[in-house]
């Protein structure tokens, strides 16, 4: 008697939905292939990011999660408080973490997003469509880096002893003897990052146009 109470609870539709636990297993497989598209074809192709490793991991785990609390509390009728609570959670993370780029903030909100989507869209929503939506944002990024690298400026951390020529009034100055010592001709503007006035340097970081570097460089 034990044995066959034993073996309906093992198939009790509490337990073990099939039809559920199949939709579960495809919309995360697919959610998943999209981040790993988005993430290893065009983020880690094109980002110049030296710490873009670090990136992979958050956004694939952030991804993967956001689907997950979405998808199985997209039926639970959550109360204020703890709504409230769990984005004041984010905030402070947030908050506690260094400012990150433009562009890797870009590609977590697009991560964020498309977890969303995969995970809320209902039944009325077909899987084409679906599918049709995440490849429009992947062809859509994949547009935009193309254009941006076409356009895109490099950038040189250099460290620069002339500690006189970062003083106001001499910025040609230091532009024309960054050009001279780097040999790159097209410096267009830089960000002074750190001076030292013990050892009587300063920290540069020059940016200058990719392109015009490269037929330069050529020649």
């Amino acid at each position: 008697m034990m044995n066959q109470i034993n073996v309906i609870s093992l198939v009790d539709p509490g337990l073990l939905n099939i039809t559920d636990f199949s939709r579960l297993l495809l919309r995360f497989t697919f959610n998943a292939a999209v981040i790993l598209v988005i993430i290893k074809f065009l983020y880690s192709r094109y980002s110049r990011e030296s710490n873009r490793k670090e990136f992979f991991f958050s956004y694939f785990a952030i991804g993967i999660t956001v689907f997950l609390l979405c998808y199985l509390l997209g039926n639970v009728k959550l109360e204020l408080g703890f709504a409230l609570g769990l984005f004041a959670i984010f905030g402070i993370i947030r908050y506690r973490t260094d400012a990150l780029p433009i562009k890797e903030m870009t590609y977590l909100f697009v991560v964020i997003g498309l977890s969303v989507i995969n995970a809320l869209t209902s039944t009325i929503v077909s899987y084409l469509e679906l599918i049709f939506t995440n490849l429009i944002i992947i062809v859509a990024l994949w547009i935009l880096e193309i254009m941006l690298m076409r356009r895109s400026e490099k950038s040189l951390v250099i460290e620069y002893e002339k500690i006189e020529n970062i003083q106001n009034g001499k910025e040609e100055t230091l532009l024309t003897d960054l050009r001279a010592r780097t040999g790159i001709p097209n410096i267009k503007r830089y960000i002074i990052n750190k001076i030292d006035f013990l050892k009587d340097t300063a920290t540069i970081t020059v940016f200058f146009d990719n392109n015009s570097n490269d037929k330069t460089a050529k020649k």
